[in-house]
């Protein structure tokens, strides 16, 4: 986040005292917070709170004198990086849908020309209703991102999805969503106060696309209570996920058994198999584009229908028989081949001689290796190397949501 700039916009939920820490959160990463608070979280969060940890002004009246004389709203519509709502309310987010601008703050939404996230926080039966249901779709489909909120328990005292997300969370889904910002010369609607052009943004470079991604382990039954295994945690199947949707791609993300929050914007399919997992990625072609990085067992066994126990005779023999190769069955789709299938190899040796084998073999557009004989795999960082038919690229070691930020960008790149 260093140097970017983020226009935060505080709703009126009891959620709202979580956008004080965010905005710390986000300063600490080295990012700029300008908050504008509507009328309604004026009564959960104070003006003062929000500009002491901002160390900005707070805008909060469309028609203030001073701010409009030069028109502030347009001004701070598209100063920013990214526009974020955090708590966004049912209210809120209606409004946004319909397009309404009776405010400073949906007056600044409208204005924007700039990518908007949006982080609900709102009781159970409103974030289920149907017309908040319609509400975030319409959004979703005009590009917008839309956070999934949480469930657990609420101020009100039920209990379901519409908890805001952890406030780590949230930090980290926007400082993906920035990374994925790719920033290209263009024109803008008008000279900047000193006279001089600006850079802008183009339309989320995935916008119109289906990524496919698959991500986590998969788990092979042995019996009721045990069952083989991997050490993939998906944190980096899941990163890539909120890359693309953060591009503005739609994004089916088929998971194996891990626990992790299902990325913004993003819809997940959870599998445990690798038999289940080739029948998902299948069913959720055609796609533009197939990511695999899930670890996908080589073997499964035929489990037993009950617990093994131990015997006189030791342990039960285990015959293993071969998984289905999703990766291969993906590039060999036919028609419903993605235009773009991107496999992962994790090696702990000749890495990039595996990789390329690979490549040949699984009938792949691209391979990203990776050596994980240390601690990669649960671990927060990761350094690959892109394998093509035309050679290799082999990146520097970064956290995995650069890396997804970067192959994200260079998919949109390849299609163009």
């Amino acid at each position: 986040m260093q140097g970017r700039r983020i226009l935060l916009i505080v709703g009126g939920g009891i959620a709202a005292y979580k956008a004080l820490e965010l905005i710390r959160l986000v300063r600490t990463r080295g990012g700029h917070v300008t908050p504008v608070v509507t009328a309604a979280a004026k009564q959960f969060v104070t003006p003062m709170s929000l500009a002491a940890l901002s160390e900005s002004p707070v805008y909060e009246d469309l028609f203030s004198l001073k701010d409009e004389a030069e028109m502030g709203h347009i001004q701070l519509s598209r100063q920013a990086d990214l526009v974020v709502v955090c708590p966004a309310t049912a209210n809120l987010l209606a409004r946004m849908a319909a397009g309404i601008a009776d405010d400073l703050a949906t007056t600044l939404l409208l204005a924007t020309d700039k990518p908007v996230f949006a982080v609900p926080a709102m009781n159970v039966r409103m974030w289920q209703h149907a017309a908040t249901v319609a509400n975030v779709a319409t959004l979703r489909a005009r590009g917008v991102t839309v956070m999934e909120p949480d469930v657990g328990a609420m101020a009100c005292g039920e209990f379901g999805p519409g908890r805001l997300p952890e406030v780590g969370v949230i930090a980290e889904a926007i400082e993906a969503a920035l990374a994925a910002l790719v920033p290209t010369p263009g024109p803008t609607p008008g000279p900047s106060p000193e006279g001089e052009g600006r850079e802008a943004l183009n339309a989320p470079a995935l916008a119109g696309r289906h990524v496919v991604v698959t991500a986590g382990p998969t788990h092979e039954a042995i019996d009721p209570v045990r069952y083989l295994a991997n050490r993939s945690s998906g944190r980096q199947g899941f990163a890539i996920a909120a890359a693309c949707a953060a591009l503005g791609a739609r994004v089916t993300l088929v998971a194996g058994p891990v626990a992790l929050p299902t990325p913004a914007g993003v819809t997940r399919v959870d599998v445990e198999s690798a038999r289940e997992m080739l029948a998902a990625t299948m069913g959720a072609l055609p796609a533009d584009v197939a990511v695999m990085v899930a670890a996908v067992a080589d073997w499964h066994v035929e489990a037993a229908a009950g617990k093994l126990k131990k015997g006189r005779d030791g342990p039960p023999q285990l015959r293993l028989v071969e998984n289905p190769d999703i990766l291969a069955s993906v590039a060999a789709a036919g028609p419903a081949r993605p235009r773009l299938v991107v496999g992962f190899a994790a090696e702990t040796d000749d890495v990039i001689a595996h990789a390329r084998a690979k490549l040949e073999r699984k009938g792949a557009d691209w391979i990203v290796a990776n050596d994980v004989s240390g601690d990669v795999m649960g671990g927060a960082n990761n350094r690959v190397h892109v394998v093509r038919a035309g050679g290799v690229e082999s990146w520097d070691e970064m956290p995995k949501a650069d890396v997804a930020a970067r192959l994200a960008a260079g998919i949109a790149d390849e299609l163009g």
